[in-house]
């Protein structure tokens, strides 16, 4: 049997109406909500320890309002439970993708996905233990004698928050590229050659994602994600389709 045989380049199934998709995905997104909630009820429980545990990179932070510590408290729960959520929201992301795509395709589906989990893990970590100390270093260095940090809660686990995110978001690349690449969407050559486009792109990505608008913390995003740039070139060169694969593959669909 031809590897390109028709029945894996079928899709998997019909076409749906688009209130269909809405509807779909409405659901799933609803299932994504309520395990992040459930998650976090869970994490509550856990949250004096989180929040000592956050606090760690920068000593002590200081709550303004009554209700302040109370509600750092439900906001790292949240968090908690948005990041032990991931495994199910991009389960649930590529159960929503799954109909647009070919039944062989299908099979790369579970590695995605667990892959991308770690992934996330990994770059959240990587931020927390790395990346957060010596951010926060640098950027309280530019105190004087008479200028001194008072770092409020709020703010820092803001801060704290969304650079985990962006991170363990950024650090998904190689995943990506992988995915596109076995579908034949990009080549090695293609990224290498973009290479000067993708420099400008990274730095604009990473100023609009970092959770404060300095150089320092922007750099410190852009460094590993032009090195996950680098990685996916490597990931594309290695698994990615070749291009007689590619066509090979549109000469069986047509």
């Amino acid at each position: 049997m031809s590897p390109y045989d028709d029945s894996d380049n079928s899709p998997n199934s019909g076409d749906m109406p688009f209130l269909a998709h809405v509807e779909e995905l409405r659901w799933r997104l609803i299932k994504v909500i309520l395990t992040i909630i459930g998650l976090g009820i869970v994490a509550y429980f856990f949250s004096d320890t989180l929040v000592d545990y956050l606090v760690e990179p920068v000593g002590t932070v200081y709550f303004r309002q009554p209700a302040g510590a109370f509600m750092i408290r439900v906001k790292v729960a949240l968090f908690a439970g948005l990041i032990l959520a991931i495994p199910v929201f991009l389960y649930q992301f590529w159960m929503f993708v799954i109909p647009g795509l070919y039944k062989r395709e299908v099979n790369f589906l579970l590695p995605v996905t667990v892959l991308g989990t770690l992934f996330f893990f990994g770059g959240a970590a990587f931020c927390f233990l790395m990346v957060l100390p010596n951010a926060i270093k640098i950027l309280t260095e530019f105190g004087t004698e008479s200028v001194k940090p008072l770092i409020d809660v709020s703010d820092y686990f803001s801060f704290v928050f969304w650079l985990c995110i962006a991170f363990g978001a950024v650090f998904q690349l190689p995943i990506v590229a992988f995915f596109l690449g076995r579908l034949g969407l990009v080549t090695a050559h293609a990224l290498s050659k973009g290479r000067r486009f993708a420099i400008v792109i990274i730095l604009i990505v990473a100023a609009l994602i970092t959770p404060t608008p300095d150089a320092i913390t922007m750099m410190l995003l852009a460094t590993p994600l032009y090195v996950l740039y680098e990685v996916s070139i490597i990931v594309v060169r290695i698994t990615g389709k070749k291009r007689y694969e590619v066509v090979a593959e549109e000469e069986s669909r047509s």
